[in-house]
């Protein structure tokens, strides 16, 4: 399958997704400052984020960790997660997603500042 650049604006900011094959997809996600994603599970991907830019707050399950620009997290199929912007300027991460299917409509929000289900 060929690669494709395409940019997704969202309520807490926007993604750029980089490539995509049947077995990986990888995004360019930026989120503004005080935004944060839904907490949310997938039951067909993993994902592993790598921080690029900014200061991030993730959740993971119970665990909350603070990720800065060079380190990374893996996020298991089903794991309940959630990224937050906690600095001052936009955060920029890499997503990667593995799995056999990558549509929105694999996300489980539980937990949505902007009311979407």
């Amino acid at each position: 399958m060929e690669d494709k650049k395409q940019q997704n604006t969202r309520p807490w900011g926007f993604f750029d997704v980089l490539s995509i094959s049947p077995a990986y997809q990888v995004k360019k996600i930026t989120i503004y400052p005080e935004k944060r994603l839904s907490l949310q599970r997938h039951r067909q991907r993993s994902e592993h984020w790598h921080i690029v830019e900014g200061d991030a707050l993730v959740t993971l399950n119970q665990e909350e960790l603070r990720l800065h620009p060079g380190e990374s997290v893996d996020i298991d199929q089903e794991a309940l997660h959630r990224i937050e912007n906690v600095g001052t300027q936009d955060l920029i991460f890499i997503e990667i997603q593995r799995g056999d299917y990558f549509g929105e409509d694999d996300i489980e929000r539980i937990e949505d500042d902007f009311g979407r289900s």
